[in-house]
């Protein structure tokens, strides 16, 4: 769905940029990373399975709902319990080196990825809410991204056939929320966590 807000399609989570060998020359761009883009604009759009809504509140924000056919606890579990947020953070088959939590007000975490061409992601946190099963918020820093900073946060409701996602990432100013131009990772993300709450229910 088309809308106002212009979303350059340049990179995700992992910094990986689309592939513009099947793009025309008129709608490549060039982006700040020094690779090219396809830019469009969006300002709500669902993924294949017609699951995920992606909208932008305001302009720092970007908004994330998805359903899971799951009890709330369990996906509460999946983002904030090591050894299933490992299994389910990297995007598009990558691997996670380091996954260390401290659910509490005050404690940090640290994730980080290795994603297919080796590249190092490191994603750092201090818990500012933490309200089991239903919500986190956390302060959001992807060193990769210097002098950029934000907040995001989780929220959980029960559904009849499962629990509702709410993510959001709040960046702190125009300048951190211009690096946030793809959310194939995050997408990506939610897709892994579907995935593994499905084989730990069969």
């Amino acid at each position: 769905m088309l809308g106002s807000v212009k979303i350059p399609l340049i990179m995700n989570f992992t910094m990986m940029c689309a592939p513009v060998t099947t793009l025309s020359p008129d709608v490549i761009r060039q982006g700040r990373c020094g690779c090219s883009y396809l830019c469009i604009t969006v300002t709500e759009m669902t993924d294949r399975q017609k699951r995920a809504v992606i909208k932008f509140p305001n302009e720092l924000e970007v908004e994330i709902t998805r359903d899971f056919d799951a009890p709330i606890n369990l996906v509460f579990d999946c983002f904030t319990k090591p050894e299933h947020l490992s299994k389910t953070f990297a995007p598009f088959g990558e691997e996670v080196t380091v996954c260390s939590i401290d659910l509490r007000v005050g404690g940090d975490y640290h994730i980080v990825m290795v994603t297919n061409d080796g590249v190092e992601c490191s994603f750092r946190g201090t818990y500012l809410e933490v309200e089991p099963p239903t919500k986190t918020v956390e302060t959001w820093r992807f060193e990769g991204w210097s002098d950029v900073e934000a907040v995001e946060s989780i929220e959980l409701r029960a559904t009849k056939t499962g629990t509702e996602l709410t993510w959001k990432l709040a960046f702190r100013d125009q300048y951190g929320r211009d690096h946030m131009r793809n959310f194939n990772g995050v997408e990506s993300n939610f897709d892994n966590v579907e995935n593994y709450l499905r084989s730990l229910l069969d």
